[in-house]
């Protein structure tokens, strides 16, 4: 059962197609990489989704249900998190969570009492899952790059998404500190049954960890299928090598 379906979606900014025709499903439970070289059209397929960009042409399904025209916010009530936000620096690890706690209780308009003890367990609770709990009361301006990274894991949990959008999760990290996030992903989503859709520019990563891997290149799908057939992929092994001149989208005949 798939709880994302994208049918052809396209995007254009004046002559330039970031994404033409796109297709795609995440299944339940799935972790699926979207990659490719800069400019495939990964983040815009994923503003696409979030509801930040209007295709031009397109569905985008999640749980049985068009989402195209709806605003990020209500894509997210509606169950779809996204790890892109960086947490506030000036508040402590747990409001960071307590606000994002909140806000899924649709709690936020009238909210109006002291926030030190509004789902504080509950967000200690989450911060404890990613490996936080003892920083919860740090301001989030004092923490490594690779912890601010779990705190915002940590709230984007706290919507209990059915769909987790993960773009670029370990940028700027270490090979161990990539690993070790990952991997605490994939453990808490297993847990979880959460869906999660992914871009990443490490290999190692992708390869290690997605259930699947779809490739883009030039805002097309080029290449669908496991680590296995996308790392022996002739066409996916010239996308990356810049070696291609010419892609040719997934499905379509080839000589």
């Amino acid at each position: 059962m798939s709880v994302l379906r994208v049918r052809n979606l396209s995007k254009a900014f004046g002559g330039v197609h970031a994404v033409e025709n796109v297709s795609f499903e995440v299944g339940e439970g799935e972790f699926l990489a979207l990659i490719g070289p800069n400019g495939a059209g990964k983040s815009t397929c994923f503003n696409m989704i979030n509801g930040q960009l209007l295709p031009d042409h397109g569905d985008i399904e999640f749980a049985g249900r068009s989402i195209v025209g709806l605003k990020p916010r209500d894509v997210w009530r509606l169950g779809v998190g996204r790890t892109f936000q960086v947490a506030a620096g000036s508040m402590t690890v747990a409001e960071n969570v307590q606000i994002a706690l909140v806000s899924h209780h649709a709690e936020i308009f009238r909210f109006t009492g002291a926030l030190p003890a509004r789902h504080r367990e509950r967000a200690v609770e989450l911060l404890d899952q990613v490996g936080m709990a003892t920083f919860a009361r740090r301001a989030c301006k004092e923490l490594a790059y690779g912890d601010v990274k779990r705190v915002e894991l940590a709230i984007a949990l706290a919507n209990e998404p059915r769909l987790l959008l993960m773009d670029e999760p370990t940028a700027g990290m270490a090979p161990r500190e990539r690993n070790e996030l990952i991997a605490l992903v994939k453990r808490l989503v297993v847990e979880r049954g959460i869906s999660v859709l992914f871009t990443e520019h490490s290999m190692d990563v992708v390869f290690a960890y997605a259930d699947r891997i779809i490739v883009l290149a030039r805002g097309a799908v080029i290449a669908d299928g496991d680590a296995a057939a996308i790392r022996d992929n002739v066409q996916v092994q010239q996308v990356y090598l810049g070696t291609g001149r010419t892609y040719k989208p997934y499905g379509e005949a080839r000589p």
